[in-house]
């Protein structure tokens, strides 16, 4: 399926505003107030990517099952991630053996490693990887949601690198997860319905 902007800005949006109270954005957030800016965005953006290309891979095999219950599974799963997200009181805790493998180092090598090893680890099986499987999915589009939600997990990890240890004050968790569970709802419900 060729590229498609529509598709594009909904997996944008969706994987976005998922990821803003996830771990991994937090784990960033994080390493960003231990390391520099430079090697925490691209160690961050390297994982993400990987874990991306791992997350469309499994849509396009779902994709080869018929349409209809394909739709129907991802839209339970959008209906128990939102579930998952809503009770999720505070954001995940990042593993403070992962955190504290990453001891601060001046080289850029070393910070982009760690960087890349933490995110790596944080975005296994994480809800906006599973959000991306079932969006590829649905959409039949793997470069299209590829590169939506690789673009938007990049941008979520480049507010974390660039808000650094602030934007605990500036961003609040609570309100992005109550959003994104919402979101999930929605799409849930209109993945069940046939709307999408």
């Amino acid at each position: 399926m060729p590229f498609d902007l529509r598709t594009f800005a909904t997996v944008f949006a969706v994987i976005f505003v998922a990821e803003l109270p996830d771990k991994t954005a937090l784990a960033t957030l994080v390493l960003a107030t231990r390391y520099r800016p430079l090697p925490v965005f691209l160690g961050a953006a390297l994982a993400l990517t990987v874990q991306s290309m791992v997350a469309v891979a499994a849509g396009g095999l779902l994709a080869l099952l018929p349409a209809r219950p394909v739709h129907i599974g991802a839209g339970v799963l959008f209906l128990l991630s939102a579930v998952v997200m809503w009770r999720r009181h505070t954001p995940p805790a990042v593993d403070p053996e992962l955190l504290e493998s990453a001891e601060r180092e001046p080289g850029f090598l070393q910070s982009f490693a760690s960087t890349f090893g933490v995110i790596f680890i944080a975005e296994w099986g994480d809800l906006t990887q599973l959000g991306t499987a079932a969006l590829a999915a649905r959409y039949r589009s793997p470069l299209t949601v590829f590169f939506a939600a690789t673009f938007a997990l990049w941008a979520v990890a480049g507010l974390a690198v660039l808000l650094g240890n602030r934007a605990g004050a500036l961003m609040h968790p609570e309100v992005t997860k109550r959003v994104a569970a919402v979101i999930f709802l929605a799409l849930g419900i209109a993945l069940i319905a046939g709307l999408l």
